[in-house]
């Protein structure tokens, strides 16, 4: 018997979080079954070393809504995001992380909002970030600042990767030919229509953090070399700033040769020449983030590999007789269509 397609779809990313397993079923499960309508959870499995793996599947035995993305590597939240919300069937789709900082219960509210105003995205906006430390809080405000300063005033302050989009949302991020785009900043410069709940953001229900401060740091550097040429900009102000100071000191130093007077500064001189070192190599560094990004686009190999998809086996076997040349992973889906194929089958995809 086929399965109807479901009005909800929930992706929840996660690398080795085998201790929380339990309470998120627990808890999405109840929140889920109780909104009556079909629904599919998308547990994308960014590949885990842990027991995981075997959680899931034990999980999914009782519970048939539960839909399986396994990914080969780990490839890192946000890609594994993505890949997630690429492959829900939902009407919305709603993105949450594992560790049950974010409420599932919130999702109740996100579909009564988004419903009710006609909206196509809701974002789920902490109340406060009370359960983070000092230095979590002071480099999220400093984050955000920026990312609302790159992109525009419609970057909330205080929203996370815990949003609901619509299929019109996912359809449009489908036609983007990044790999791995960074949802916090390309769904709101997308413009559709949206809102905001509130809630208040939990402590970790188990386990351990998977963002530690190296992976915080690379998502602001993938932020800003992915979405804006600014940092290139301020380099090139900074050496049209270098390049005025010293003219002015030319001019100094002429003038003052001139008059007879000993111009004296070999400490001056060393600092000077240690401070253009310093932005020569800002710049280089710069340069090299955004190269690195062409070139990693330009070599055309997918952000994340997918090992497998319980829903591709469930229609293999409904469709054993399936398209030959096509296989069922990958028939009728340009995301898994391109990933298959690289560079030539994402432009096919796109058409």
């Amino acid at each position: 018997m086929t399965r109807p397609e479901p009005a909800l779809s929930v992706v929840v990313p996660m690398y080795n979080e085998e201790s929380v397993l339990p309470a998120l079923a627990g808890r999405l499960r109840a929140v889920l079954d109780d909104l009556g309508e079909a629904y599919e959870v998308v547990a994308v499995d960014d590949g885990s070393d842990d027991g995981t793996a075997t959680g899931l599947t034990v999980l999914r035995a009782g519970w048939p809504q539960l839909r399986v993305l396994r990914l080969r590597r780990n490839s890192g939240h946000q890609a594994a995001l993505v890949a997630g919300v690429l492959r829900a069937r939902g009407r919305h789709v709603v993105s949450i992380d594992a560790d049950l900082q974010d409420p599932p219960e919130t999702i109740v509210e996100m579909l009564r909002v988004a419903r009710a105003d006609d909206l196509d995205v809701v974002y789920g906006v902490r109340v406060d970030r009370s359960t983070d430390g000092p230095f979590k809080r002071w480099t999220a405000a400093g984050y955000y600042r920026l990312m609302r300063r790159l992109v525009g005033k419609q970057v909330p302050a205080q929203a996370g990767d815990f949003r609901l989009l619509s299929r019109a949302v996912v359809e449009a991020l489908r036609e983007l030919p990044e790999p791995a785009p960074v949802l916090r900043l390309v769904v709101p410069w997308l413009g559709f229509p949206s809102g905001e709940v509130t809630y208040q953001r939990h402590r970790r229900a188990a386990g351990r953090t998977k963002y530690p401060l190296s992976r915080m740091a690379g998502l602001a550097a993938q932020s800003v070399t992915s979405f804006s040429a600014a940092p290139l900009r301020f380099a090139t102000w900074l050496g049209l700033v270098g390049v005025a100071v010293c003219g002015l000191l030319v001019v100094f130093t002429v003038v003052a040769w001139a008059l007879g007077a000993t111009v004296d500064g070999w400490p001056s001189l060393y600092v000077a020449i240690l401070f253009l070192g310093a932005v020569q190599l800002l710049c280089l560094g710069l340069l090299g983030e955004y190269v690195g990004r062409i070139y990693t686009v330009v070599q055309g190999r997918p952000a994340y590999v997918v090992a497998a998809d319980t829903a591709a086996d469930e229609q293999g076997d409904r469709a054993a007789g399936g398209p030959a040349d096509e296989p069922a992973a990958t028939a009728g889906d340009p995301v898994a269509a391109r990933e298959a194929g690289g560079p030539t089958a994402l432009a096919d995809s796109l058409r």
